[in-house]
């Protein structure tokens, strides 16, 4: 369909119009796939908060289709509201323009590489205690 827009638009002159707008496509995808990197982390979904946690990172999930699906992936695995699950993601890191989130930085992510089989161990537990009066 791109094609036949570009020749129906290009009648007055083919060639230099069908030149440009491919030179224009290749250096986008050129530009979005430079940015495109892998990220290994636990990722959370809770009360609507979406989290990508790394050794040395942790951004704020950007929503879209390809987290929506992360996070129904994630849901199978997790025990409890509070689980992690360690995933491997493609995305764009980027500086987060929401002035409502707290995040820096966000990531949209664009592809799921591998979601575990089972939640994060966590660092530390909660665990509840009946109280005595």
């Amino acid at each position: 369909m791109l094609t036949l827009s570009i020749a129906i638009f290009s009648c007055k002159n083919p060639e230099e119009k069908i030149n440009d707008t491919d030179q224009n496509n290749t250096t986008e995808e050129t530009a979005k796939a430079e940015n495109v990197k892998s990220y290994k982390g636990d990722y959370i979904d809770s009360n609507g908060a979406l989290v990508l946690m790394g050794t040395d990172f942790i951004y704020g999930v950007k929503r879209n289709d390809v987290s929506e699906q992360l996070s129904k992936r994630v849901a199978s695995v997790k025990q409890n509201d509070y689980d992690m699950v360690n995933v491997v993601v493609r995305g764009v890191v980027s500086k987060n323009q929401d002035k409502e989130s707290e995040w820096e930085e966000i990531i949209t992510i664009n592809e799921i590489v591998r979601v575990s089989d089972a939640p994060s161990e966590a660092d530390i537990k909660f665990e509840e205690s009946a109280k005595n009066k």
